[in-house]
This record gives C-alpha cells, sequence and structure tokens, in this order.
C-alpha cells in the first residue's frame, strides 16, 4: 500500500483546475503593470477561498494574507510574477496567446499558479504558527515591479521575516530543483553612448569630416578590454553591445555625425558594478578624443545582484527536498548571469531564490525562456505547490497528515 499526504491527495485532485487557470493567463498575457485582468483573478480566487486580499499595491500588486491557527508571531514572504513579454508568439497551442504582440513566454503564469495553489491548499489547511504572506508581484520584466511594491510600503503593511522566490528553468529536469548560497543573478543594468562628430561626403572628402565610425569600432573593441584587464580573474562581469544606429542605408556615401550604441552590462558586485560603469564612460571619452569627436555616456542600473541567504537557502533546499526527493535538488547550483528584480526585495528581507526544472526533451533539446516557442510546462504545477507549502512547513510548522492510497 503507497502512503500518501493529504496535500498529495489534494493536488490530484485539484492539478487539472490549475492547469485550466495556467492556460487562462498564459492565452491572456499582460505587460508589466497593465496586470489587471490577472490581478483580477488572483483576487478573486483568494477571496473565494476566504483569503485576507489587498490590491493595488505598487499598481497592480496583489497581496494574500493567511493567518495560522496556532500562534506564531513569524511571517514569511512567498513571491510570484505575474507579467509577460512582448513577443509574438509561435507555439500554435490551444492555449496560445490571443493578445498580438505579447506572450508569458518567461512563465510568470505557472509561478502565479503555482503561488495560487499553494495560497488555497494553505487557506484550508491552516495549521501553521505564523503568517503566510502571498505576494503576486507585477512588472517584473523591466517596469520596476518590485520597487514599486517596495515604494507603496510593501513590507510595512505586510511585515516579513523571510521572503522565498521561485523561478522554472527549461533545461533542468521537470521538477528538479536547484540553489545555492551567495550571488545567484546578476545585475542587470543597460548603457548607452552617444557618438558625435563633423559628417561629410565619404567618396570625395572623407578627411574633412571626424569620422565617428572609427571611433566606435575601438570602443567596442576596448569594451571587452575592461572585461579582461580591469575585472579580477575570479570575479564575473558581461559587457554586450545590443545596438548601434548610424547612417542611412538610403545614403551609403555620408560618412554620419551622430552614432548611438549601448547595451547591457551584468555584474554580481557592486565594486565590479562601479567600475564597468566608470570604465565605459572612459573609454568613450579617450576614444572619442582620439579621433576628434565627442562622446556622451548614460549608465542605467536595473535590478541588483540577487544574493541567496545562507539560512533561508537552507530553509529552500529542505522545502524542495520534502517535494521531490534530495537526490533531485541540486543545493550548489552554478550562478546565472540573468537578472531578476526579486532582488531588490532581498536587499531588503533575507531570502533565496530557487530554479524549478521546467523540463528538458530526449535528445536534449529545450525551449528556452524569452522565446517565441517556450511553454509553462504544466506537470510541474504540483510540485511547485508543493515546495511552497514546504517554505511554509519549515517556517511555520505545518503537520502534514498521511493518507492510505
Amino acid at each position: 500500500m503507497m502512503t500518501m499526504t493529504k496535500l498529495d491527495t489534494w493536488l490530484d485532485r485539484h492539478h487539472a483546475a490549475f492547469t485550466a487557470i495556467r492556460r487562462d493567463i498564459h492565452a491572456h498575457p499582460e505587460l508589466g503593470l497593465e496586470e489587471h485582468r490577472t490581478a483580477a483573478l488572483v483576487a478573486k480566487n483568494m477571496r473565494e477561498w476566504g483569503i485576507e486580499v489587498t490590491e493595488g499595491i505598487g499598481g497592480t500588486g496583489v497581496v494574500g494574507v493567511i493567518r495560522g491557527k496556532r500562534p506564531g508571531q513569524r511571517a514569511v514572504g512567498l513571491r510570484a510574477d505575474m507579467d509577460c513579454l512582448a513577443l509574438e508568439e509561435l507555439t500554435g497551442l490551444p492555449h496560445a496567446s490571443t493578445y498580438p504582440g505579447k506572450m508569458h513566454a518567461c512563465g510568470h503564469d505557472g509561478h502565479t499558479t503555482m503561488l495560487l495553489g499553494a495560497a488555497r491548499y494553505l487557506a484550508e489547511n491552516p495549521d501553521f504558527a505564523g503568517t503566510a504572506i502571498m505576494i503576486f508581484q507585477p512588472a517584473e520584466e523591466g517596469r520596476g515591479g518590485a520597487e514599486a511594491m517596495l515604494a507603496d510600503g510593501l513590507f510595512e503593511r505586510f511585515p516579513c521575516d523571510a521572503i522565498y522566490g521561485l523561478h522554472n528553468t527549461p533545461g533542468l529536469p521537470a521538477s528538479h530543483f536547484g540553489t545555492t548560497v551567495g550571488p545567484f543573478l546578476a545585475s542587470a543594468d543597460s548603457w548607452q553612448v552617444t557618438f558625435r562628430g563633423v559628417g561629410g561626403h565619404g567618396g570625395s572628402q572623407p578627411h574633412l569630416s571626424t569620422d565617428i565610425t572609427y571611433a566606435q569600432a575601438q570602443f567596442v573593441l576596448g569594451l571587452q578590454g575592461i572585461v579582461g584587464r580591469n575585472v579580477p580573474p575570479l570575479d564575473t562581469a558581461v559587457i554586450s553591445v545590443g545596438y548601434i544606429h548610424a547612417g542611412s542605408t538610403e545614403a551609403a556615401n555620408v560618412i554620419p555625425s551622430e552614432l548611438v550604441l549601448g547595451g547591457t552590462a551584468r555584474t554580481y558586485s557592486a565594486e565590479i558594478r562601479d567600475t564597468i560603469e566608470r570604465r565605459i564612460a572612459e573609454l568613450a571619452a579617450a576614444t572619442a578624443q582620439a579621433w576628434g569627436c565627442r562622446a556622451e555616456a548614460h549608465y542605467h542600473r536595473g535590478t541588483s545582484p540577487l544574493i541567496n541567504k545562507a539560512e533561508q537557502v537552507e530553509v529552500a533546499v529542505a522545502a524542495a527536498s520534502a517535494a521531490v526527493g534530495a537526490d533531485h535538488v541540486d543545493s550548489k547550483l552554478r550562478p546565472g548571469t540573468g537578472g531578476e528584480d526579486f532582488a531588490e526585495m532581498m536587499l531588503i528581507k533575507p531570502g533565496a531564490f530557487t530554479r524549478i526544472g521546467n523540463g528538458v526533451e530526449a535528445d536534449g533539446s529545450f525551449k528556452g525562456l524569452h522565446t517565441p516557442l517556450y511553454d509553462f510546462n504544466d506537470a510541474i504545477i504540483p510540485d511547485g505547490i508543493r515546495f511552497w507549502v514546504n517554505i511554509v512547513d519549515e517556517e511555520l510548522g505545518m503537520q502534514q497528515q498521511a493518507v492510505a492510497a
């Protein structure tokens, strides 16, 4: 006879319903700070389950508060993101996006659904000591949703002793989990440099111009010298060029007088971040001067590096191990240089961010995040819910009853 927990039987009963919710959200994607339908769906469901709900936090954010029936002062925050990407979906699935140019290509539809599932189970089974705070965040994809919620008093209004985040990862086997102590994701900054000079006729009088294309070429080559010679070998930094704009395809014989280029920079530490910002500006100025033109550099600091705390990583590893078995949990997963604005919340509260595998095909292939063929794997919804419930168990102490099956 197989022994199942109360949560296992509950998940078997409700998996199809949560799959339907996930696919409904997927079919109706909304960009950051525009998640009105999604937020309303989240709030409506939680209210129907008897959860105390507050809407409009940071614009379209939603928070649900579930109080345990046993006495306890500790509060734990569980966070999911709700927004989509500006991308045209090409999956052809029955639940594909019905909104042109918008797509849930990062799995936030699945993240929202897994946290909703945990919210329902915890509301029906509040056998814990303390408070579970369900944080449904808008605008993770570069529109400042975490900072908007924080500016709206998120943790003053809903105090948390620790916070946790979960993100799916294509290429990691389904329902495997991974995290690590320390730097886990990088800062996600952007930079832009504008070169200005004297344009001219590229065929008959190029010598009368100050050719900004030379300056740009030397600048782009020099960028990797910053990584190679200004960043210590054991530290990590990425500088990439994302766009270069100058001149016109209709005027090939014109040397342009203005050129704009920009890209992204990724780092794990404040010191290296400062170095990258300073050196980009210095390199732009120096190469411009060498070619008799001018340069104007701008550096925009995006999300901060995400640093996992040891105590919360221990909790997350225990929760994941209880969900899928310790052999499916990597407690020393290699960090990545992607960005995540949950880092802004973790600057204020200690926390841990964890990955859950979205799956990989038998031949090793997978559809990556931020691509038009990606789809969240509905098969991992139960294990995501288990993870969240187990976080509350580890933090606030639940009693999960066994039942015969």
